[in-house]
């Protein structure tokens, strides 16, 4: 599987099969192959948009829970993962290192729907052990694309 073509589609998922073609030297029908192969064995898992929320008169809730969690025998974290990411309000799913176990980003209308959550769908949950909410205040960058003006470059032009 071409790697280079699944980066370009990770940057842009708009680039058509004739412009990664001539980005990476390979033939339409063999960018084709590439990316039907990759959506068949979900290593491409979603095409997805970055919309900047704030723009917009639509509030949006964005925090990140630190969940401790009892791992479960014979499952370890696996069963409370899934148990967790099934929840509507949980966009992503982390199992992360130091002294939490899992990472969990949820999107909610309000910071009460978040706390709700928390205290009846997460804490309610007989693994979860304790949990530490931090609330998104501003985004400035999402999924590599900055929101608010235009990113800088940082390196000089080149000049001949």
């Amino acid at each position: 599987m071409n790697r280079e073509v699944l980066e370009i589609l990770e940057k842009d998922a708009k680039v058509t099969l004739k412009q990664i073609s001539a980005m990476t030297g390979l033939s339409v029908a063999q960018v084709r192959k590439t990316i039907e192969e990759a959506e068949k064995n979900r290593v491409i898992v979603k095409y997805k948009t970055v919309i900047n929320w704030d723009k917009l008169e639509d509030e949006r809730v964005r925090a990140l829970i630190e969940v401790k969690i009892q791992p479960q025998k014979d499952v370890g974290f696996d069963a409370i993962a899934e148990r967790i990411y099934r929840f509507s309000e949980a966009h992503s799913v982390y199992l992360v290192s130091g002294p939490y176990d899992l990472a969990v980003f949820v999107v909610a209308k309000t910071e009460h729907d978040v706390s709700k959550f928390v205290s009846e769908k997460l804490a309610a949950l007989e693994s979860v052990q304790g949990t530490v909410t931090h609330f998104f205040l501003k985004p400035y960058k999402e999924d590599g694309e900055v929101l608010e003006g235009q990113e800088k470059v940082r390196r000089q032009p080149l000049t001949l």
